[in-house]
């Protein structure tokens, strides 16, 4: 048996061609040949170019484009698939049609970066609605919601209304609430309306109501005595007087009669009031109801109701009060008027379960809106907090701050007490002052106002019954020689400045007894784009957290 014997390595080695074997290249010749392979790949690049029609023109010329079509001819030629279909059917070969098209020319711009506010109405989108309402902090629910006033003239305000509010009284601009809140009462929705103070929401359900009154007939000898056609409920009798001077200045040029009923005036002033007939009441619900109980006055004929600080009324007590003033309004049905609701406006802070028992009994399918968030401070105002313990040291420091600002000012204190106090330490240094709290008769009370409005005293001294509802021009300062209780409170004393677009300060002296609202005052503080938390009162221990001591 033969055996094959393995080839050498040597063998094999010299038997291999010689251009195989290693060879020693030089730097210079490394250089050389890589030369040459990049010039090899440029030729060949070069090459496929020539096969490529040089240029594709888009256009009306069936010659321009022949080569293109020339080419997907063969391309389909070779790749058509053969099915049991006529070919008549094939559809394929109508899509060479596109390229035939001459190309499209955009002749209109579309420029998405326009403002909402540079556009006619016409031409307002969804996402301009959207806008506008981030604008102004604009929330709302409640289905069909119309939308916001861009301005007075864009408006369905009458004419004679849009006269007093543009030229008479002066009104620029609209507020966030007047914008969300004038259009949907206009369309005779219920509303809830959630606003910080000083929003201008008074002439956001005066206009309303205004433009319903001057749709109902005019009073006659017969009807002067069934009571008013609008009815506004106010938890003080300071926040009705301030809602009935509002109101007059737009009644006055109208022909229109307003009045209030509140506690500290005789009946026999209201009598006197009502006598010659009413077009608009606002009133606080306990002195309503002893007038009507009085028979000084009737409800036979409102249908357009108010609630101003509706969720106040219910922490002061009024809750049953309220019901029963809405349980004497006249049923809708039947009403000689043609009317097929009543109209409701709601505004609150805050939605505890009263106030949705009342929205659900007395509101039909009310529409929500909501201007700002609830727990934050208006924008407007500079929130400032110091840590000082004593009196004596705080007494020194409010003279201080007030020497830098101008009157009117307002101070606030938590106890009667302490308002007697601190008036008394201002008077020494050379102040104006008044004050104003729960022991006070209603005439002294509107006599501090009154002196605050004219510029004859500076400060006004006041505790918390001050804190809502009293709207007093161009506050400069607020100074809570006490932190309130809760941060409610707050948000409300420091909402006395800073309001109709003006800038305003508050100034607010804590101690080591406020430890229960130092986390929500920091969380306040930080919310306002105005406003710098301090050092002491951010790294404060009960700051940190809600309920700290509890926790630990």
């Amino acid at each position: 048996m033969s055996r094959n014997i393995p080839v050498s390595v040597e063998d094999l080695l010299s038997a291999a061609p010689a251009n195989l074997k290693p060879t020693f290249l030089s730097k210079k010749k490394r250089v050389q040949l890589a030369q040459e392979k990049l010039a090899r790949a440029d030729e060949a690049k070069s090459q496929k170019r020539k096969k490529l029609p040089s240029e594709i023109i888009y256009g009306d010329d069936e010659e321009s484009i022949q080569p293109t079509l020339e080419i997907r001819e063969k391309r389909q030629k070779r790749s058509k698939w053969n099915f049991s279909w006529d070919e008549a059917e094939d559809t394929l070969t109508d899509s060479l049609r596109l390229s035939t098209a001459p190309q499209l020319v955009r002749t209109t711009k579309i420029d998405l970066d326009v403002h909402w506010s540079k556009k006619p109405l016409a031409q307002m989108k969804d996402r301009d609605w959207r806008i506008l309402k981030e604008d102004f902090s604009i929330t709302s629910k409640g289905g069909d919601i119309a939308p916001p006033l861009r301005s007075w003239d864009e408006s369905k305000i009458p004419a004679s209304i849009l006269d007093i509010i543009t030229k008479k009284i002066g009104y620029q601009e609209p507020t966030p609430i007047q914008r969300a809140t004038i259009p949907v009462a206009l369309s005779s929705r219920d509303i809830i309306g959630i606003a910080e103070t000083g929003s201008g929401k008074t002439a956001a359900f005066i206009i309303p109501m205004l433009k319903f009154i001057l749709d109902m007939p005019k009073l006659t000898i017969s009807t002067i005595n069934d009571g008013p056609y609008g009815l506004v409920l106010a938890p003080t009798r300071e926040l009705a007087q301030q809602i009935e001077r509002e109101t007059t200045k737009f009644a006055q040029h109208l022909g229109l009669r307003v009045t209030s009923i509140v506690g500290g005036h005789s009946f026999e002033e209201t009598v006197n009031n009502v006598k010659d007939g009413i077009h608009i009441v606002i009133a606080t619900p306990g002195r309503l109801i002893d007038s009507i109980e009085r028979r000084i006055i009737v409800l036979s004929q409102c249908f357009f109701l108010v609630m101003d600080e509706a969720d106040r009324m219910v922490d002061m007590g009024f809750e049953k009060q309220v019901a029963e003033v809405l349980d004497m309004l006249p049923p809708i049905r039947g009403n000689h008027f043609g009317l097929t609701k009543r109209q409701t406006m709601m505004f609150t802070a805050t939605m505890p379960p009263q106030i949705e028992k009342i929205t659900r009994t007395y509101l039909a399918l009310p529409g929500v809106i909501t201007i700002g968030s609830l727990d934050e401070a208006v924008d407007s105002v500079v929130q400032k907090v110091e840590f000082i313990a004593t009196e004596e040291k705080r007494k020194k420091r409010l003279v201080e701050i007030l020497l830098s600002f101008q009157p009117p000012i307002i101070v606030f204190v938590n106890y009667k007490k302490l308002c007697d106090y601190v008036s008394k330490t201002l008077n020494e240094a050379g102040f104006r002052t008044t004050i104003m709290h729960g022991s006070r008769s209603q005439e002294q009370r509107e006599a501090s106002l009154a002196q605050l409005r004219a510029h004859q005293v500076d400060v006004l001294v006041a505790t918390d019954l001050a804190g809502r509802g009293i709207d007093i021009p161009d506050v400069s300062l607020v100074v809570n020689f006490e932190m309130s209780k809760g941060i409610e409170e707050y948000t409300h004393r420091i909402g006395r400045t800073g309001r109709a677009g003006k800038r305003g300060t508050a100034v607010t002296f804590v101690g080591d007894e406020d430890g229960d609202v130092l986390y929500e005052l920091k969380q306040m503080v930080g919310k306002s784009s105005v406003s710098v938390v301090s050092e002491e009162l951010r790294r404060h221990p009960r700051a940190q957290a809600k309920g700290f001591e509890a926790l630990g």
